[in-house]
This record gives structure tokens, C-alpha cells and sequence, in this order.
């Protein structure tokens, strides 16, 4: 009676635990799509102020995660704004990260 008491008593807590687990490590996931992301775009924004390198579109894949990064021109002032996105997956969601050359 006392093994069946403390088995159900484990089981009640895993069924706790199992959900707030998988719900952290999707959060940990989308975090570090978004650090990808942000670094990337930071390093685009880098080496265009330093090497002037042209605005030019393409994809950088890592990890098995297509990082998109595509230079618009969104203000009449003419200032460039560089964007980073990941198209949502069933494995990771949806993540757009941009930033404008000064």
C-alpha cells in the first residue's frame, strides 16, 4: 500500500512538472532563435559601417534555421533599416528582429 502511495504520489507530481518542463524549453528555444537573430543583425549593421559593404539580401542557415536578413529603406530620410527573420516551423515560431543604420 505504502509503494502504491508514493507511486501515485510521483506520478501526480510528474504531471505537474511534464508541462511547465515543455513549456520552458520552448521558451529557451524561441530566446535563442532571437539571440541568433539579434547577433546576426548586429554583425550585418557592423560590417556595413566599417567595410561599406553593399546592401545585398541573402540567407544564413544554422543550427537547421534559415536566418533571412533583407536591407529596406522604410523613411524618406534615406536611412537602411536591416531585418532578420525565421519563419515559423513546427519546431520554432515566427521571429522578425531589426535595426536601422545610423
Amino acid at each position: 500500500m505504502e509503494l502504491l502511495l508514493s507511486l501515485s504520489t510521483l506520478f501526480m507530481i510528474c504531471l505537474f512538472l511534464l508541462p511547465l518542463l515543455m513549456e520552458l524549453k520552448d521558451q529557451s528555444r524561441k530566446l535563442e532563435i532571437e539571440k541568433t537573430a539579434q547577433k546576426f543583425m548586429y554583425e550585418e549593421l557592423k560590417a556595413k559601417i566599417i567595410d561599406n559593404r553593399t546592401f545585398s539580401d541573402y540567407t544564413i542557415k544554422e543550427n537547421n534555421i534559415e536566418y533571412k536578413i533583407t536591407w529596406m529603406n522604410p523613411n524618406p530620410a534615406g536611412q537602411k533599416e536591416v531585418c532578420v527573420k525565421v519563419e515559423k516551423n513546427s519546431i520554432h515560431p515566427a521571429t522578425i528582429v531589426c535595426g536601422i543604420l545610423e
